[in-house]
């Protein structure tokens, strides 16, 4: 007897992932694999559902009217399964997250393996992504996040405590160089800065004036990475100067190995925040990560 789910969640990521491809890096097959589950449903069905070029796909008329059918079927499964576990005794599961490279500096260490701890029977899988794209269709449960960067149409909820902005150099560095006084100072200054991908402009350093107002300057960068660990690498063998999250950066300020420089214009701002989409409920698993961050918090 043929089952009629075969194929449709593998459809349904297609169409959300916008190609075979992508859809299955998130599902962990091959693009050629897919093509073939997809045909064989096309098959079953008798019609046509995607329109196949080589940089894209498709959905013709039925495609449209079976994903539309589809979806909602799924969503209506995994809700009954959410529904299902939180009769369980304990939270269990699988928890994808796609989070910033900021977000990492708070999130490692005694936070995440605190919560790993306290939930034996509950996974994670983590992505260390800038690209702030729609999490839904890239098949993730939540994400994590500054505030200002979230869609308006997900549920937020504050993650941690206040973060900073500090620009920081070696003592190496500061013994061959006086250190900025004002941000505009950062032009005679070597500085390692970040870009979040290879097609986006490098982060233009970001300063409030005391009693004043916000402000950006864009530093003369000597290095431009997207790995904040490398960079802090070429920070402390005494390159030059750079900026980062407090959280990140602060275990280089307490063994020493670097000195803040410019806090009068590096004050305090909300912090991160996790989110997911507000049409789907958090499972218990998601929800015991949810309550253990506001915990752990509120204990700071």
């Amino acid at each position: 007897m043929v089952d009629v789910t075969d194929g449709v969640r593998e459809f349904v990521a297609v169409v959300e992932a916008g190609g075979f491809r992508a859809a299955g890096r998130q599902l962990g097959v091959s693009g050629t694999a897919l093509s073939k589950t997809l045909r064989q449903l096309e098959q079953r069905l008798g019609v046509t559902l995607l329109l196949r070029t080589t940089r894209s796909v498709r959905l013709t008329e039925a495609g449209e009217r079976y994903y539309a059918a589809s979806s909602q079927a799924l969503d209506k499964l995994r809700t009954a399964a959410e529904e299902v576990g939180e009769l369980a005794d304990a939270p269990r599961g699988t928890i994808r997250l796609n989070i910033s490279s900021g977000a990492e500096g708070f999130l490692r260490g005694a936070v995440l393996a605190g919560f790993l701890q306290m939930y034996p029977d509950v996974q994670l899988d983590i992505i260390v992504d800038e690209d702030v794209s729609d999490i839904v269709a890239a098949g993730y449960d939540a994400g994590i996040r500054l505030g200002e960067v979230i869609e308006q149409d997900m549920i937020a909820v504050p993650a941690s405590g206040p973060q900073r902005l500090v620009v920081v150099g070696s003592p190496a560095y500061f013994a061959r160089h006086p250190g900025p006084e004002h941000p505009r100072d950062l032009a005679g200054h070597t500085c390692i800065n970040w870009r979040p991908g290879p097609h986006s402009p490098p982060y233009r350093w970001e300063f409030t004036e005391p009693g004043g107002g916000d402000f950006s300057v864009a530093v003369p960068a000597r290095v431009v990475a997207n790995d904040f660990s490398l960079m802090m690498r070429m920070v402390t063998a005494g390159l030059g100067l750079t900026m980062g999250m407090g959280d990140g950066v602060q275990p280089y300020l307490d063994r020493g190995e670097v000195i803040a420089v410019l806090e009068d214009f590096c004050p305090p701002f909300p912090g991160y925040y996790l989110y997911y989409p507000q049409r789907r409920q958090a499972s218990p698993a998601l929800r015991a990560l949810i309550d253990y961050l506001l915990r752990l918090r509120q204990s700071r």
